[in-house]
Order: structure tokens, then C-alpha cells, then sequence
């Protein structure tokens, strides 16, 4: 295979051989096979953000639109997890995440398409969970594609972790005779990353093939959720011909802990680099993980009037604000840049933020209707 060359596809929801970008042949472990989920490539295109510094074009690349019930970037990652949870013959996957995480319906869609029942272990916000937490955004299509759902109390994910609850729900599964598969968190292990090693490799054919954006990308743009993306899509430029800087705005944790993650994620396939000289990791989390301020808020209503895309709240919006946020503060920094943001998708999560949206958005008004008009059905 050429230099970069595109990975062939097999129909949807069938498996094929997996043949990793040569400049990537390098890593270990390579996958061996990986399940056809998403619709890809995603789009790229410009992006006419208002009050950009001067000379800075903005470009975004449409990972939101990668189909399994708009599920964002997290079905490359699941391409390579499914693959291996299929060919160790499983029959249902657990995996783990807060209360309105895009991973877990992302599974959970990847595993009824698949024929696997899906376990979720789901962090509540309440110090008791006693109270269902009812059908608002994620949990409705979690629902809706039969996923069992186990919640667990703030307290509890704090003294056990998500690693141990998951293994503790496996143990309870084989002792009932099931064959579960545990995903990890954010789908991020050093076998999930090769779905970001991948959009790598697809940014690098558009580049590639466009005559809008021949010349490639100074900075990539995304959110740092799990770890994952961050790792995959800096490692991946930093390989391939894209020699974009990549920037990662943390929504949750420091960058000191994405730091120390993302190395043992790049440790993981033996890349032999420090996390620190491939990417730019920046605290984008304000007052906390998917809890919102009014000013984000009205930054992101203010980003889809201006442009017509929405951004969800957790992830893309924040990096989003910290970007837009940087370039204000640091305009001589990001002059004349051509910057990629990666949209990773999660609008559903905007559902959990309905009463903050409320006063932001205007009011629907009664038609009247001229006497004139309405009088001449009489």
C-alpha cells in the first residue's frame, strides 16, 4: 500500500484485514482486522468564525457527521474494539462512562448493530441512586437500543474507579455464563487510538487530494476527553506529512494528567516519543466536567447563529471557547494560521442543559393573522 494510502472498507458492519499507513507499520501492537461503523471520510471545510486574528483561516472537519445515530468521533475507536470483541467471541461489551457520556451510546448503538447486549456502568451526578434518571439525551437512544444500565454514585466511582467496576461487572457476567468484552473508558487504550491513528491517515488524503487546502494545516483543534483523540490524531500528524501542531483543550482533569496519559498511551504502541514534544494541552475544563457557564453557553448559541453549527456542550464547545478564548489573548500567536478543529460530535448532551438554554434563546411569537385574510373562509 502507497505512502499514507487509504484503508479499503467493507460494507457496513462487516469486518476486513486491517493494513496500517506505512509510516505507522512501525507500531506495535498492530490490529489485526477492524468493523466498518462510521461514514467516512468526514467533510472538511472553511469555517467564517467571527473576529478571527488576522490573516487566521479556520477550518473544521466534520467529525459529528460519522452516522451511528450521530455518534461522533468515537465510532473510529470502536471500529478496532468491536473487531476484537467479535474475534474473541464475545457476547455482550461493558463499558463505562459519566451519566450523559457520548462513548457509552456509541457502544451501545455499535453493539445492537453488531448482535452484542451491551452493559453500561453510568456515573450519576446524585450521592444516591435511588432516583431513575429518566430519558434526557443519551440515555434515551441508550434506551431505546435495549443497553442494561447500571448506575453508580459519585462516592462509589471515586473509592472503586472505573477500571475496578468494570472488572467487577465482568466477574459478575462470566459467573452467569456470559463472554463480556470490557471497552474502556472513552474507548482509549493503546488499540482504540488506531481509529485517531486513522483520521490522521484520512486528513492526510484530503490534504492530499484538495486543491482548497493543498498546503495542509499549521494547527489541529480538538477537546481532550479521554485521552485518545489526543494521543492518536498528535501522533498521527507528527508521522505522517500533516507536521500539524496539535492543540488539546482538557474538559476534564489537568494537563499534567493528559500529559502522563497520553504517554502511556504512546508507550502502549512502542513510539518511542514524549507526549509533550507532539502536542499543546490546555485546561479548557471551567467550573468542571460537563457543567456549563452561562457565558459558554452563549458563546456556543452565538457560534451556531453565526455560522450554523452546533456544538455540543461538553467537548467541542468548551475547546471551542478556549481556542477562541487563546487567540484573543494571544493574537501574534495565531496570525496567518490555517487551523483544523476537529467537531467530535455529542449534540444530544445539549438536551441536559435545557433550563440554562432556556433564557438564551428568543421567544416564539403568536402569529396574527390580518382580519382581512381570515375573514375570507367565513
Amino acid at each position: 500500500m502507497a505512502k499514507g494510502a487509504k484503508q479499503h472498507r467493507p460494507p457496513m458492519f462487516e469486518d476486513a484485514p486491517y493494513s496500517p499507513p506505512s509510516w505507522a507499520s512501525h507500531l506495535h501492537p498492530l490490529p489485526r482486522r477492524f468493523i466498518s461503523l462510521g461514514q467516512f471520510p468526514t467533510p472538511i471545510h472553511r469555517w467564517n468564525l467571527p473576529n478571527l486574528p488576522d490573516g487566521t483561516e479556520v477550518w473544521i472537519k466534520r467529525d459529528d457527521l460519522t452516522g451511528m445515530q450521530l455518534s461522533g468521533n468515537k465510532v473510529r475507536k470502536l471500529e478496532f474494539l468491536m473487531a476484537e470483541a467479535k474475534a474473541v467471541g464475545a457476547d455482550c461489551v461493558i463499558t463505562l462512562g459519566a451519566i450523559q457520556s457520548n462513548h457509552c451510546r456509541a457502544t451501545a448503538v455499535a453493539a445492537r448493530c453488531l448482535n452484542l447486549d451491551c452493559f453500561l456502568i453510568l456515573t450519576s451526578n446524585r450521592t444516591k441512586v435511588d432516583v431513575d434518571p429518566g430519558l434526557m439525551g443519551n440515555l434515551l437512544f441508550e434506551r431505546m437500543v435495549g443497553a442494561h444500565i447500571e448506575l453508580v454514585s459519585m462516592e462509589e466511582y471515586q473509592i472503586y474507579g472505573y477500571e475496578m467496576l468494570g472488572e467487577m461487572l465482568k466477574e459478575k457476567l462470566l459467573s452467569e455464563g456470559r463472554t463480556p468484552y470490557l471497552v474502556p473508558f472513552g474507548g482509549s487504550n493503546s488499540l482504540g487510538i488506531w481509529g485517531d491513528l486513522e483520521e490522521a491517515r484520512e486528513i492526510e488524503e484530503q490534504v492530499r487530494n484538495s486543491t482548497c487546502h493543498a498546503d495542509g494545516f499549521d494547527d489541529i483543534v480538538m477537546a481532550c476527553g479521554s485521552g485518545g483523540t489526543t494521543a492518536g490524531l498528535a501522533l498521527g500528524s507528527h508521522l505522517s506529512t500533516l507536521k500539524a501542531r496539535v492543540h488539546a483543550y482538557s474538559i476534564c482533569d489537568s494537563p499534567e494528567y493528559f500529559y502522563d496519559y497520553t504517554q502511556g498511551l504512546l508507550d502502549g504502541l512502542n513510539a518511542n516519543i514524549a507526549s509533550h514534544d507532539i502536542v499543546n494541552i490546555i485546561d479548557a475544563k471551567g467550573i468542571g466536567y460537563a457543567m456549563s457557564t452561562n457565558a459558554e453557553l452563549k458563546f456556543i448559541k452565538e457560534i451556531a447563529e453565526a455560522t450554523g453549527i452546533v456544538l455540543d456542550p461538553v467537548y467541542s464547545g468548551k475547546a471551542l471557547f478556549g481556542l477562541m478564548r487563546d487567540m484573543k489573548k494571544k493574537q501574534g500567536k495565531w496570525n496567518g494560521r490555517k487551523v483544523l478543529f476537529v467537531h467530535t460530535g455529542g449534540v444530544f448532551a445539549m438536551y441536559d442543559k435545557l433550563q440554562q438554554l432556556q433564557p438564551l434563546m428568543s421567544k416564539c411569537n403568536r402569529f396574527q393573522i390580518p382580519k382581512s385574510i381570515s375573514g375570507c373562509h367565513e
